[in-house]
């Protein structure tokens, strides 16, 4: 009994012309035409991406912002410190991706970060010769968490608002140890050393995990507002973007539409939840020659022959 044609997934046999065609010489064409463009186009306008944005330079440019946002990680109200895993462990947090499930609870903590003691503490003990600094931190690390909150709260009482002649202007009282803290932390960004002293303490003498400077900066508003002045926020269809007026990944815009729309556009689990959307519109891709009713779309559509109206025309 023979097997009953299905045009969906059966082949009929060709018997119509046939003429040859060598693949390796046009793939050997099409290999070096590209590479000529890609070579030329670079010696010609160079990379449309911008220098990587340093402590160094957000201290320079906005040394409150950084200020405040150096004492926020000391006394753990920072974005990171509130985070939850994949860096610490904080209660109710994590994106959902259905219901209360979270993927990144599950996996739980394995890039732990301490932001007081990553970085402030660690950073500003690895400064030689200071006496006044030292002192501050024997103080700071000596003191019942108590008595360090307390000394927090009088220091946000009047945080600085002014940068002078180098120095921030505070005039916070009762607040022990921080004002300290806060001005040599910031003298240090100002230097380049926290850069440095956030990369370094590794296994490794050369260091190329950014996790920690990217975090610092991501807690501040220095370097957010710099991505919306580049219209790379996530409202702005950022992820498809590129720094400057040059077109980005445009094959991702697919992605970065669910992100202008509801419910993800308000959902605090928007990263989770587009992520889900995406995936299973990648399974339905993938097993689209297995659906039936789906995979028959394109040959009722017919589109095919417009694609190949030379060839249909001379049937």
């Amino acid at each position: 009994m023979s097997k009953r044609f299905n045009p969906d997934v059966d082949v009929a046999e060709w018997t119509g012309r046939q003429r040859p065609y060598d693949i390796i010489k046009e793939g050997a064409i099409a290999v070096l035409v590209v590479a000529v463009l890609v070579v030329g186009l670079a010696v010609v306008f160079g990379s449309p991406d911008d220098k990587p944005v340093t402590i160094k330079q957000w201290s320079h440019a906005d040394p409150i912002d950084f200020a405040t946002t150096a004492f926020s990680e000391l006394q753990g109200t920072s974005g990171v410190a509130q985070y939850g895993a994949p860096y610490n462990h904080v209660p109710g947090t994590g994106q959902d991706l259905i219901g209360s499930l979270s993927l990144v609870n599950l996996v739980g903590v394995h890039i732990p970060i301490k932001p007081a003691e990553d970085f402030i503490i660690r950073p500003l003990a690895s400064q030689p010769d200071q006496p006044a600094l030292t002192s501050a931190l024997r103080t700071w690390e000596s003191a019942p968490q108590s008595q360090q909150a307390m000394w927090l709260a009088a220091y946000a009482k009047a945080e600085p608002t002014t940068f002078a002649n180098g120095h921030l202007v505070i005039s916070a009282t009762n607040a022990g140890p921080v004002p300290q803290l806060m001005q040599s932390i910031t003298s240090m960004a100002r230097t380049g050393a926290l850069d440095q002293a956030l990369l370094s303490g590794g296994a490794n003498y050369y260091s190329t995990n950014y996790t920690k400077p990217l975090l610092f900066l991501a807690d501040g508003s220095y370097f957010a507002n710099l991505a919306q002045k580049q219209h790379l926020l996530g409202t702005q269809w950022g992820m498809m973007n590129e720094t400057g007026s040059y077109p980005g990944q445009a094959w991702l815009w697919l992605y970065t539409f669910w992100y202008q729309v509801s419910p993800f556009s308000s959902s605090a689990s928007a990263d989770a939840q587009v992520w889900g959307v995406m995936m299973l519109l990648s399974v339905l891709l993938i097993f689209m020659p297995f659906i039936p009713g789906l995979r028959s779309i394109p040959r009722r559509v017919r589109i095919y022959r417009l694609i190949w109206r030379d060839h249909y025309r001379h049937q």
